[in-house]
């Protein structure tokens, strides 16, 4: 299986959490087939936001939640 990273991100109840006000208005950047280009996609989206506290954007390790037993090597 690819090692599949989803990038997203949206404005959340409290900077500290991942609890996103609003699951509709959830900005979905992209996969990516690799860490450093999902990476490279977070850094974009999260730039754009820098100055709004209340917006988060993170990378999940989507082949992690499918296959949870591969080693967690990137």
């Amino acid at each position: 299986m690819s090692k599949m990273h989803l990038v997203l991100g949206g404005r959340v109840t409290d900077p500290q959490t991942l609890e996103f006000q609003d699951l509709s208005k959830v900005d979905l950047v992209g996969v990516f087939p690799d860490y450093a280009s999902a990476e490279k996609a977070w850094r974009g989206a999260a730039q754009r936001t820098v100055d709004d506290a209340e917006m988060r954007y993170v990378i999940v390790h989507l082949h992690r939640l499918l296959e949870p037993e591969l080693p967690k090597a990137e």
